[in-house]
């Protein structure tokens, strides 16, 4: 693979598990999934390394199944396993694209995907395939943004860019506050001290300490998925 003359070598996208529902209420949109594992090919063509950490939302979400009184690990373990469901939807479609991709987990279902090991996704990449890493960390309590964070910085990815259904970071919440200001850069402390609804404290934390830039940005608009991959400035940046 000829190095990629774009901003970033090697980019992780954050994928919530929300964002591949489109207009449903639950579980995945075809429609969705299509469009962006053709805007993921696209920027593969180009010579980007993608590596992708996708939620389980869409399906279950352990915090919300411990508000409804399940034991809080449980309910992680099962939105782990709904993040490998969507983690094969997402190769299916990729390789419906022609692109080659890699499921790993960090939980072992070895009869559907690969063990989550760094130097072995490391590779993957090197060779020009999308590596799609799933179950969070394979720990309970910890969101798949820390994973996202983690993930990033083993692997050496130049940017993490978290996709969402808003473009970019506000002062306030912008569907309350008509008024509300975006952010074209902000500073992960600032991020942190206003509790501004980015990622989870630990994963911003994480890309502070370690240096890792963020940006944020809207899926579902056209081809900003493109952007952001191919370093334009599209929604917040957040860096020091």
């Amino acid at each position: 693979m000829t190095e990629s003359p774009l901003p970033y070598r090697r980019v992780l996208l954050k994928l919530s598990g929300e964002a591949l529902m489109g207009e449903l209420d639950y579980g995945i949109e075809p429609r969705v999934i299509q469009r962006i594992a053709a805007e993921i090919a696209t920027v593969r063509e180009k010579g980007v390394e993608i590596a992708i950490v996708i939620g389980g939302g869409n399906i279950f979400r352990g915090a919300g199944l411990a508000r409804a009184g399940m034991d809080r690990v449980t309910g992680d373990y099962m939105g782990m396993l709904a993040t490998v469901m969507n983690a094969l939807a997402i190769q299916d479609a990729l390789e419906s694209k022609g692109v080659f991709a890699r499921v790993m987990s960090a939980l072992q279902v070895h009869e559907v995907c690969e063990d989550y090991i760094r130097r072995r996704a490391v590779r993957h990449l090197e060779k020009g395939r999308v590596v799609i890493m799933a179950a969070g960390t394979g720990n309970p309590f910890f969101t798949t943004d820390t994973a996202a964070s983690l993930r990033a910085i083993e692997i050496g990815a130049d940017v993490l860019l978290k996709a969402t259904k808003v473009d970019g970071v506000y002062d306030d919440d912008p569907a309350s506050n008509p008024d509300a200001r975006r952010y074209t850069t902000v500073s992960y402390d600032t991020v942190i001290e206003d509790k501004l609804s980015v990622m989870d404290a630990t994963a911003v934390v994480m890309c502070r300490d370690n240096g890792l830039p963020l940006r944020v940005f809207d899926l579902s608009r056209a081809n900003a998925l493109v952007q952001a991959m191919t370093g334009d400035d599209v929604g917040t940046l957040v860096s020091a």
